[in-house]
Order: structure tokens, then sequence, then C-alpha cells
């Protein structure tokens, strides 16, 4: 790509914004210069994107598709400016121009295309991907609000529309001569052709346009484009060209143009009613028709190769269940519209499509109610029906030891159809997140599948960009890295390993404390203007932030902060090292208990952070609306990596990457991917407590845990709980009640009581290790060393070699 230096760049800058916006510099809004700057990068990236697109034509390459309800991008603009080499000359001509680079760049919103780890994981694969110069693409929705936008009023969360989309998007492209037509409803004829076969058409459909939207994913420094390509609903032409004319019906369609919109209106649709499950699901099966309509439109067009061959060119990985209706719409695709016989198509769908499961928890293994997969998709139904009935039979026939299981491996069982069981039967690979995830799947949740499919079960352990995460977030951490190991590292994330050789050496250890430090004092600033609230920048950075739910325990970590008040009431001269415990979280707007954590959050603050006799040693921050651009402030600040899981509940986790990489230390059970991260670091780099999976599972299986038990004999446990239920958090009309019942009647299920214990033993050896500077910081630089492991460009190229068999 085109290489500028700063005056060059200044003199293009000028230039186009007197072109784009007729106006001299000094006159540009913060806004009016994003833009301008966004219209650069695409003259940069956009012939490469065509040319990247013409290469896998003309080698006639093979192509993975990443399908997901999720991607999590954040904001684009640093990202693609970095990738195209222009970062640095960028930030300089703006420097010069009296502007300040991050006040631009922050005009883009976050896109509100995700909502999590999950959605964070597939926006760090398809980076990296591209970087590795895989052909690879994403496929997702084009939703137009997220999920939504996070607001604390007196301590209550409160949801508003997150419209990322009012201000135009510069990075995406519409692609109206490549919509697909995608149906709903309606009903099916069967018909006996003069061969005795059967084919099927369709009546009385509902007809929607998927609309494409294509954005670019640029690989770092390599002239690779990908595409990100994500769908938008739209009536059809001729739907569109009825409700022009029908005055007399008009808020009849008018209603019909508000439900089809819907479909790709919001990320993730209160589903507590049966209208919310059916958008839900619409929206699932919009996604992976439209998808799998274009994939074979393309395969065709490109490849001079009959379509019973598309599994030699296309592989398809599904990103948890969300997308596992690829399996049955395939189906559907390849007999119904190519004429293919069963067993063909079979073998077709078997070996294009692979699945990836995100969780052990069954609340989030989608099942839907038969009923609605009838009325919204008949044809898919009897799809599934059939699958269902031959792999019963299968079972039946070929494995007699597992017939009493068959109800428990039914695809379709208790009127329900299971997703996660559709996408194991109908795939040909089936992986895990992490190691410990694998196994528990294989030996347990998934156990009977397992002795079915052996070869069809492996591991990818997770990762995440580390152009993103390091180079882009921490810029001053990476020039210090490159300074004493070279740029190889960049490319080669493994090549961080070559820091141990500096993990003593004190010149080094010093100039990254000073890092740290920085970056301690912009998130202060940042902290400040938020909230109000001053925090000392030479406290300990306990960070823990992710979605909010009862099995990643927030409630533990503000149980200990409790307790930390306690013990400084009773004795304000006690020796304590300062600190600030960081949340930032979202809990889904209709789960209580989560809504009812944050509540006690804000409660804790509203009093440990104005009590003059605790001499400021704790604060308590809560950081509203988290979000990528939040995260990357936060990231790098981070001393502690709070990573608290029930054991066996965190499949694998990402932010426990993050923050490693960034030197923080992880504080963490033995779960996800923090069991490979103490592999690596050794265990005196990393601090491990409470129950394993294998406990936590023997109790789950067997009983023998009693909260009460330890709510009676516990002094330290019995006074917060009482506290929160009718004491000093739990006064003035505020009670958390709830969360005191769910603990001792409903005996709680996360085992926060269990591993309170093991949990404040570790913070004690936490503030021991932190008072030795020399001894933190060579942790601190163990753990990045040994955070390249951890880049997604590792997880991707097993992906690639082991899964998807790309060159």
């Amino acid at each position: 790509m085109n290489t500028y230096n700063k005056e060059a760049f200044v003199t293009l800058l000028k230039d186009k914004l007197t072109r784009k916006n007729i106006k001299h510099i000094d006159d540009a809004t913060d806004q009016d210069l994003y833009y301008v700057i966004a219209s650069i990068v695409k003259d940069e990236l956009n012939p490469h994107w065509l040319q990247t697109q013409d290469k896998y034509v003309k080698n006639e390459t093979r192509e993975v598709y990443y399908l997901s309800m999720e991607f999590l991008i954040g904001r684009l603009m640093e990202s693609n400016l970095l990738n195209c080499g222009l970062l640095e000359v960028c930030n300089e001509a703006l420097k010069e121009l009296g502007r300040n680079p991050e006040d631009i760049y922050k005009n883009e919103h976050d896109a509100g295309l995700g909502n999590g780890g999950l959605g964070r994981l597939a926006a760090c694969f398809l980076d990296s991907i591209a970087s590795l110069n895989y052909a690879g693409h994403g496929s997702g929705i084009r939703y137009r609000y997220g999920l939504f936008e996070q607001r604390i009023i007196h301590g209550n969360q409160v949801e508003l529309p997150d419209y990322w989309l009012k201000e135009e998007y510069p990075w995406e492209t519409r692609k109206t001569d490549e919509a697909i037509e995608v149906e709903f409803g309606g009903h099916v004829q069967m018909h006996a052709k003069n061969d005795g076969s059967l084919e099927f058409s369709y009546h009385d459909t509902d007809k929607v346009m998927a609309v494409p939207y294509d954005v670019p994913v640029v690989g770092y420094q390599n002239e690779v484009v990908n595409t990100l390509r994500l769908w938008s609903a739209e009536l059809s032409p001729e739907e569109s060209d009825f409700l022009a004319e029908a005055n007399g019906q008009y808020y009849h369609h008018l209603d019909h143009t508000h439900s089809v919109e819907q479909i790709s209106g919001f990320l993730y649709p209160d589903d507590s009613s049966y209208e919310g499950k059916e958008l839900r699901l619409k929206q699932q099966f919009f996604l992976v028709s439209a998808t799998l309509q274009g994939i074979i439109k393309k395969f065709k067009k490109n490849h001079d190769l009959p379509l019973s061959s598309l599994y030699e060119k296309v592989v398809i990985q599904i990103n948890d269940t969300h997308p596992s209706l690829a399996v049955p719409e395939l189906m559907r695709i390849l007999m119904d519209d190519e004429g293919f016989e069963w067993d063909d198509a079979w073998h077709v769908t078997t070996n294009v499509i692979a699945y990836t499961n995100h969780t052990t928890l069954s609340e989030a293994l989608e099942k839907w109610p038969t009923t609605m997969i009838q009325q919204l998709l008949p044809r898919l139904y009897m799809i599934i029906d059939e699958i269902n009935e031959r792999f019963c039979k299968g079972i039946w026939f070929d494995h007699p030891e597992l017939r009493h299981e068959i109800p428990g491996l039914a695809i379709i069982a208790d009127d329900q159809v299971h997703m996660a069981r559709l996408a194991i039967v109908g795939s040909f690979s089936v992986n895990g997140v992490a190691r410990i995830h694998t196994e528990i799947l294989k030996n347990k949740e998934m156990k009977n599948f397992y002795t079915l499919f052996p070869d069809r079960f492996n591991n990818k352990t997770n990762g995440i960009t580390h152009r993103r995460w390091l180079l882009q977030v921490n810029p001053c951490l990476s020039n210090a890295i490159t300074d004493v190991i070279g740029p190889q590292w960049i490319k080669q994330p493994n090549k961080l390993i070559s820091l141990l050789r500096y993990s003593n050496d004190a010149p080094f250890l010093e100039k990254i404390n000073k890092v740290k430090q920085s970056n301690k004092q912009t998130l202060a600033k940042i902290i400040q203007q938020k909230t109000g609230v001053v925090i000392d920048e030479h406290s300990i950075f306990d960070v823990q932030i992710k979605r909010l739910h009862e099995y990643k325990r927030q409630l533990l970590n503000i149980f200990h902060v409790i307790y930390l008040y306690n013990e400084l009431k009773e004795n304000p001269t006690m020796d304590i090292t300062p600190r600030t415990f960081i949340f930032a979280a979202k809990a889904a707007p209709s789960y209580h208990l989560a809504k009812e954590v944050i509540k006690l959050i804000h409660h804790v603050a509203s009093i440990v952070n104005y009590d003059k006799t605790i001499n400021d040693k704790l604060k308590v921050i809560f950081l509203e609306n988290y979000n990528v651009s939040l995260a990357e402030k936060i990231i790098p600040a981070a001393d502690i990596s709070e990573q608290i899981s029930t054991a066996s509940k965190e499949a694998s986790g990402t932010g426990n990457m993050k923050m490693m990489m960034n030197g923080a230390i992880t504080l963490g059970t033995l779960d996800g991917a923090n069991i490979e991260i103490k592999d690596l670091v050794g265990d005196e780099n990393i601090f491990i407590f409470g129950l394993t999976a294998k406990e936590v599972l023997n109790y789950y299986q067997h009983g023998g845990y009693v909260a009460k038990d330890i709510y009676h004999n516990d002094d330290r446990v019995r006074k917060i709980l009482d506290q929160l239920n009718h004491g000093e958090f739990g006064a003035h009309e505020i009670e958390f009640k709830d969360i005191f019942y769910n603990i001792l009647y409903h005996n709680d299920p996360y085992f926060v009581l269990k591993d309170f214990d093991p949990y404040i033993e570790s913070h004690e050896l936490i503030e021991r290790a932190y008072r030795d500077k020399k001894y933190w910081q060579k942790m601190s630089v163990t753990n990045i060393a040994y955070s390249g492991k951890f880049s997604s460009d590792r997880t991707i190229r097993e992906y690639a070699s082991e899964i998807w068999k790309l060159r």
C-alpha cells in the first residue's frame, strides 16, 4: 500500500477536505476530518479489496465463511489505518495541524453488531484470517440498533436504544445488485415426478429481501482485504411497489414493513414473549438463508465444477448454535432448488459445515418450539424431522447400547428442536474453545455424541488479535517491546517469548512500569470525567470487565470489597495497599438478578467512596455502557485481571488474554483458558483459587454443598449477607433480599460462598506480591512474554490446517 510522509498526508487531507466538504482545514470540525480520513483509507484499500477477490477467483481458492450473529468490531478507523500502514503518519499529520487524533477517531460510534466475547472473538478471527493471507469472510446481520446503550440512574441499569447508524457509516458499501430473496411461512405442496421422486413447491410465503452491506476486513500490511458481509432486511421490490399503490390498505402494509425491518432491527430482541422468540428465529434463518444462497450463487459463477463438489471449495463455520439452521437450509437449497437426492445433499452438507460450541450452560444451548418452526419455516421443519428420523434409526440399529439414550440425543424431543444437536449431527467438525471446555463437552455435556462421532470433536483454544489489543491500544508498551526484541513479534507473536530474557533487566522493568503508570493516569482521568470520583493512580487497579452474569461472579468480587470495608471500619489504621475496584458490564434487560448485582455495586460504591474514615484506601468504580472502545482504555491500565467464574462454566474467556498481554496478572479459577495461561506462566505468575471443575460438577451431580452451613459458621460471610438483607447495605429502602435468598435458599448455585475464603486468601497474596515492585514487574513481563500463545493468529492457523484445510 502507498507510503506517505507527514507533509504528503497533510496535503492529501487538505485536498480531500476541499473536494469533499468545500472547507479550509481551519474550518473543519473533528467529524469532517474523521470522514475525510475514512475516505483516504478507503481509496487506499479499495483496489486491494478488488484484487483480493479477483485473486481468489483466478486461483479457484478454497474459502471459509464464518457465520455469526455477532461481530463486535468496535471502531475501525485506527485498526484500518494501522493495517494500511498509515496510523503513525496520520497521527503526526493531525498533530501538525493542531488536532488531537483521539478527538477525531472517537467520532466513530462503536458498531452495534455484537455484545460480548462471542462477537469480539469473531472480529479477532476475521482480522487474523486476513492478516495471515487466508481466504475467509464473515457473514452477519446489519442491525440498525445494537444491544442497548446502558445508563445508570440511581444505581439502576436503564436501557436506551443504541442507534449506532444514525450517522453515515463510512466503511460499508451497499450491494443492491447482490440482494437475495428469503421466504418465510406459507405452505408446502408435494408433487410426484415422473420418476416417482417427490418435488416441493412453496405458496403464499412472505418474501423479504436481504440486501448486503460489505465492510472491508484489512490484513496487516499485506494488501489482503477480505469481506464482512452484513445483511439488511428490506421489502421485496413487488411488496414495495404494492405498498406505494395500496392507499386503502396503507396501514396494513405499514405493519408489514415494520415487521420486515425488525428482522435486522435489533441485536438480540427480548425473547421473553412468543413474538420475541419468533423474531430471533426469523433473524437466524434470515442470516443463514441469505448467506447460503449467496455462497451457492458465487460458487456457480466462479467455479466450473458441479455443485456436488461444493465442499472442495467452500467451508462454513457456524459460530455457536445461532446459525444451526444452516444444516436444513443447505439441504433445502440442494434438494428443492438444485435437484439433489437426499443422500447426495446430506453428503455435501455434512462436508461443508463445521460447528463451534461456546458454552456448557444448558440455557444457552438453543431450543425452539416445534410449532414455531412448523409455522415459520414449514419446509425446513420437514427436513429437520427427516434428519431426526434417520439419525435416531441409525442409533437404534447401529448402536443398540445407546437406544435408551435416544431421548437425550434426538434433535426433536419434548416438542422442541434442539439446535446444538442439529449442528453436531449435520457437521463434520465440532470444536470447543479451550482445553477444559472441550473435555467437558466430550466427557459430560455431549458424551453420547462423542461416543457416536469421536473423530468429529476437537479443541481450538480461543485467541485475540495482538495487533489491536497490544499494538494499537498500548503503543508505548509495544514500542518498549520492539526496542528490546525487535519488530518481528508484530507478525510472529510467539516471538514475544524473547521478553523472558529481560524479566530481570532493571532498566526494562522500570520502562514497563512507567508505561503502566502512564496508562493508569489516563484511565484515572477518564474515571474522573465519567463518574466524578478521584482515584489514587498508584493504587492496585483491580479490573472485572465482562457481561454481567451469575456464573461470572461479580457478586464474589463485590462481597470481597464489602469484607475489606468492614475490616477497615473495625481497624482504620490497618496497613493495606490502596485498591481501586473497576467494574464494567451490561446485564440482559430481563435478567433481574444480574441487574440487582449492578445496583449492589453502585450502592456499595456510594458508601465506600465517600467514607472519610477509611482514608481513600478503597474505591469502587462502575463504568457504564461497556463496549470495545472503553475496554481499549481499561485493559492497558489493569494490574489485576479478575477471571473468577465458577469452574466449568466459562468456556474460554478472552478478556483474560487481553489483560495478560498488557501485563496484568490473572486472579482466576481453574476455568476456561485460565488453565492454559497457568500452565504457560507457572503457578508463581498467576493467582489461582477455588473449586475445580471436577469438584463443581460433582456437587451438581451428587449434592453435598450447603450454603447455609457457611453462613452460620463464617462470621465474615454472615455479616456481609446480613448487611445486604437488613443492615448497612440494605438501608434507605434499598434491600437486596433477592440476592440474599438466592444465596441461602437456592443454595448458592454458583458457589460464591464456597469460594469466598480461598478468594480472600488469594487477595492477601496479591497484596504481598504487589509490595515487592521488582517481583511484580517480573510477573508482569512474564505474562506478556507468554501471551503470544493466545494470539488469534495461532488459533486461526489451527482452524485453517485442521478443520478448514485452507492454504
